[in-house]
């Protein structure tokens, strides 16, 4: 039976990794690293919009009546087309997401780990 007598490291060994700087960073990191994949979804969703714009003339009343046509079709699928074409969607859209982080590919690091990089290397 293992008793606190037999833990040998101690309370500061154990709350190394605690130190607020690293907190910091660590924080830092996942914040940019959330906003990075979040303004790029939104790339994403955008480029869809533009699709959707351009196959209805560049108009609003085009825009919708072409929201209106796949949706009407949507509705009406059966469950096999449906599921295909939620696989085309998620193609679709890996490879828009793909372009996107390749052409903002400079921003995946926040810019004060580029800089310390750049330092040293």
């Amino acid at each position: 039976m293992a008793t606190n007598a037999d833990d040998t490291t101690t309370t500061s060994e154990r709350r190394a990794w605690l130190t607020a700087p690293e907190w910091r960073s660590v924080l830092y990191f996942t914040l940019h690293g959330l906003g990075f994949l979040g303004s790029t979804l939104l790339m994403t969703w955008g480029l869809f919009f533009l699709f959707f714009l351009a196959i209805g003339g560049f108009s609003f009343d085009g825009f919708i009546h072409q929201l209106n046509n796949f949706t009407a079709r949507y509705v009406t699928a059966d469950p096999a087309r449906t599921g295909a074409f939620l696989n085309i969607f998620a193609i679709a859209h890996m490879i828009l997401s793909a372009v996107v982080i390749t052409f903002r590919r400079d921003r995946i690091l926040p810019d004060r780990l580029q800089e310390r990089a750049r330092d040293h290397g």
